[in-house]
């Protein structure tokens, strides 16, 4: 049983830990609350059950390989879609005291994924003496449009997804101490859209100092990577496009209409304002509040937060073409933590921890693509119907104890491990991470 500031919860005890499933930290996103700044939950009476993970956010399947087979293939691990999506989820050990935070944003190209996916667990940081937290939040049309009528209304519009983020990382500032964690050793950390939504965070003024430490999987760069500048003018433009394929009038229409009505939109939006914004562009917008310039310029000006980095990519990651695998310099991602970690020196801070993940998971030929990683870190590989070896769990082992060693002291080496050297100099350092057969 654990007593927070909005009431008593009680969870799942697995022995060595207790999970905590579908924690609301914010009222539920719907009605005249549907595209408006996430609003504090209120208390409930009783003990709240936090067994069961609840809802994902609002979306459409799209479920391509290898993602289709490796992380959606159990139905047990899936959830309702649903606009009542603003849960957390907390796995806690046994006895727990001033533990570290890792607070988790899952990827899914700010289109969809879900906190719940099979692929994540929070056993492997429990048992490593850290407290995970996984977060869902609003994606896609529900997160990220952005509209005239609703800029009239509160000011801005847009980054609603990445306010629900700052919302549940404001819930475990204010909780987790309930829990035995460290509120002043929270670590952000995710994977493509996640780790992009990381460097939103700790390049938006709204987080104050709550960030201490950050891990950037696949997403976090400088100067070459995934992130794009997108302005408020720019996203109210799409997002008039979207409004006249639904063929409403006013705000009032809009939000009358069903969360199907709005899903069966989004393909046809999509197809319709993807050419013109040359690619994808429901992502985090510079809107004045949430961000207050683009992703670079930031960091140029020095507006990023001044706390350990770790970061890195794949060898078959996203952006790479088979003509350029295992052709590190042609990645944009591999070269964007390396300028990444450039920049921080630039700034007079220390370098950045960069890692290249190349093991070529066994069981096909599509070889150490965008998200392979995650078995590996998660310590989730037994739920995986691919043919580990024992090469692949000695790496998903050494794997968590970089991440944890990281999370606890800023710095991943430790007892045991390969040391891995900063990413500094002209001669940058990279840890590659293979199983070493």
């Amino acid at each position: 049983m654990v007593q927070t500031q909005y009431g008593r919860m009680e969870g799942i005890d697995h022995g060595s830990y207790i999970e905590y499933r579908g924690i609301p930290y914010a009222k539920a996103p719907v009605g005249e609350l549907r595209w408006k700044a996430p609003v504090r939950p209120e208390p409930w009476e009783g003990v709240y059950q936090a067994v069961d993970f609840r809802n994902k956010c609002a979306q459409k399947a799209y479920l391509a390989p290898p993602y289709d087979k490796d992380f959606y293939s159990d139905p047990a691990y899936d959830r309702l879609s649903s606009e009542d999506c603003l849960y957390l989820h907390i796995w806690a050990p046994k006895e727990a005291l001033h533990c570290p935070v890792a607070f988790w944003i899952h990827g899914g190209g700010f289109l969809g994924g879900y906190a719940s996916e099979m692929e994540f667990d929070g056993k492997a940081y429990c048992d490593r003496g850290i407290i995970f937290v996984s977060v869902e939040y609003r994606c896609n049309v529900f997160g990220y449009l952005a509209h005239p009528w609703l800029t009239n209304e509160s000011g801005i519009s847009g980054n609603y997804g990445t306010l629900d983020q700052i919302a549940a990382l404001d819930w475990v500032y204010e909780n987790i101490e309930f829990f035995g964690g460290d509120k002043d050793n929270i670590i952000a950390f995710g994977q493509s859209a996640g780790a992009m939504s990381v460097q939103t965070l700790v390049s938006s003024p709204l987080t104050g100092s709550k960030i201490k430490k950050a891990i950037m999987q696949s997403g976090g760069s400088y100067g070459s990577g995934l992130h794009r500048d997108i302005t408020l003018d720019e996203q109210e433009h799409y997002g008039q496009i979207f409004t006249d394929l639904l063929h409403v009038e006013n705000l009032t229409d809009l939000r009358s209409k069903t969360t199907k009505e709005i899903l069966d939109a989004l393909d046809p939006f999509l197809g319709a304002a993807i050419p013109e914004a040359h690619g994808m562009f429901l992502l985090p917008t510079i809107d004045g509040k949430v961000l207050t310039g683009g992703y670079y310029d930031l960091m140029d000006e020095g507006k990023i937060r001044d706390i350990p980095y770790l970061l890195g990519s794949n060898k078959d990651d996203i952006l790479v073409t088979p003509e350029m695998s295992g052709d590190a310099a042609q990645s944009p991602l591999y070269r964007g933590c390396i300028e990444f970690s450039r920049k921080l020196v630039s700034l007079g801070r220390k370098p950045a921890f960069v890692y290249y993940f190349t093991r070529d998971l066994p069981g096909d030929n599509l070889g150490a693509w965008h998200s392979a990683e995650l078995w590996y870190m998660m310590g989730t590989m037994d739920r995986c119907w691919r043919p580990w070896t024992d090469a692949d769990y000695r790496l998903s082992e050494q794997m968590l104890d970089y991440w944890a060693n990281f999370m606890k002291k800023g710095d991943p080496n430790g007892s045991g491990l390969a040391r891995w050297m900063p990413c500094a100099g002209d001669n940058a350092a990279v840890l590659e991470l293979n199983a070493g057969e």
